[in-house]
């Protein structure tokens, strides 16, 4: 009688496995040789576990056919670096000041570090991850952000901050990332840049994420974040919007629903989506194997932002 309870456990736990696979089939076949942009970012960049566990995901992507392209962040890494080597982070507007010193920094963690132990993990898994910078073949040419005008917390006046060494993207070189994904690599790019006279710049990686997904023609971009994606109520999991419009983002900003660290993502994805990319995704990089949640099931997660 145990004997026949447990076949019919395992029986069932085997009929799951299969129905899951059959509800994947669909979206093998759609996605099959396809582009698709990951970033890294939020819990995937702390959490050693989330990491690998994202890394696996990723390299399962290529081996049922996908192209999977990696951009990472690291910001929380470099501020601890910097704390450590007694240099004290300074933010303005959300953007990270960066004067010499900390553009060494910025290179020794993202490229030196992060960049390395994603590929390890990637390589671990059988996947044959590289990496990259944006200055490797020029893939991100890019120019020195102009100084942003700011209001004095004290004066209440308005005045002009210098970012430093924080660039903004003019082009990005696709020819390196075509070679590596036709080849069955995996690219796993830092987001630096450098400008025309080969100084390094500091990039946004959300940015650089949809830029380089748009250049690459990739279906999908994928950005794993901390929070479930957008939400009505940002309290509350269960006011997530699953759907989005490009056309209702505005709306969104205006009624302060899409907000803060929110919008510079959204605005990614909205880019992207206009720049030929066929649908964008802000997920929730806490939840195991998110990545395939999204792009194997009916359901998905997080928010989808189509045209």
């Amino acid at each position: 009688m145990v004997f026949e309870e447990f076949e019919m456990v395992f029986e069932e736990f085997e009929m799951e496995t299969v129905n899951i696979l059959v509800e994947a089939l669909p979206y093998i076949k759609k996605f099959h040789k396809k582009k698709i942009l990951i970033k890294y970012g939020g819990h995937a960049m702390i959490d050693q576990n989330a990491m690998e566990s994202t890394a696996r995901d990723t390299v399962l992507l290529k081996y049922v056919g996908m192209k999977p392209i990696v951009v990472h962040g690291g910001g929380p890494e470099i501020s601890r670096s910097m704390t450590k080597l007694g240099k004290q982070p300074k933010f303005i507007g959300g953007l990270r000041i960066t004067d010499t010193e900390t553009m060494e920094i910025i290179k020794m963690v993202l490229v030196g570090k992060i960049n390395t132990d994603i590929v390890s993990k990637v390589c671990l898994h059988g996947g044959k991850g590289i990496g990259i910078s944006g200055k490797d073949n020029i893939l991100l040419k890019a120019r020195k952000q102009a100084p942003q005008v700011i209001l004095d917390g004290t004066t209440g006046e308005e005045k002009t901050v210098d970012l430093g060494l924080v660039g903004e993207i003019d082009s990005v070189n696709p020819e390196v990332i075509d070679m590596l994904t036709s080849n069955d690599y995996i690219p796993i790019i830092s987001p630096i840049g450098v400008d025309d006279k080969g100084s390094t710049l500091n990039l946004n990686a959300d940015t650089v994420a949809g830029d380089v997904a748009s250049s690459v023609d990739a279906e999908k971009l994928i950005i794993l974040t901390d929070v479930p994606g957008i939400l009505e109520d940002p309290k509350d999991p269960e006011t997530l919007i699953k759907r989005v419009k490009v056309d209702e983002v505005k709306e969104l900003i205006d009624n302060g629903i899409v907000k803060d660290g929110m919008i510079p993502k959204v605005t990614t994805c909205v880019n992207a989506i206009q720049n030929g990319v066929s649908s964008a995704h802000i997920i929730d990089g806490r939840i195991k194997h998110s990545v395939l949640l999204e792009i194997f099931t009916k359901k998905g997660i997080g928010t989808m932002i189509t045209k």
